[in-house]
């Protein structure tokens, strides 16, 4: 059950955080205003839990073929409702590359540098 609720509470806390205008209150007048904002919020989160999965899933086949011994455990508690690396209040250019545009992904960053472990990168 505790698991299910840490779940939600990391859903909630992505809606938040996508949701930053007006103080994350719903300011339309009509219903059909409000359910188009509530939409849009649901599209937003769902592509950042998308973009999140299909990274996530390149990461760890990337770590497997290098040789990294992935724990079952850490595996269990990577989560697609990460946002931090998100700059909610950017400004966005939505032209891609074409090797993106068609279906490539685009290229991990390497942890030559870094001592993060997949545990590190498990949501808490």
């Amino acid at each position: 059950m505790l698991v299910q609720l840490n779940c939600g509470e990391g859903h909630h806390a992505l809606a938040r955080a996508v949701f930053h205008g007006k103080k994350g209150e719903l300011r339309q007048r009509h219903r059909e205003g409000m359910e188009d904002q509530l939409g849009a919020l649901g599209l937003g989160i769902n592509a950042l839990k998308q973009w999140n999965t299909r990274y996530l899933q390149q990461a760890l086949e990337q770590w497997q073929e290098t040789g990294g011994g992935l724990n079952p455990d850490d595996v269990a508690r990577l989560s697609a409702l990460l946002h931090e690396y998100v700059n909610m209040l950017g400004r966005y250019d939505s032209t891609l590359p074409e090797a993106i545009a068609a279906g490539q992904l685009r290229p991990l960053r390497t942890l030559t540098n870094c001592e993060t472990s997949l545990s590190e990168l498990a949501y808490p």
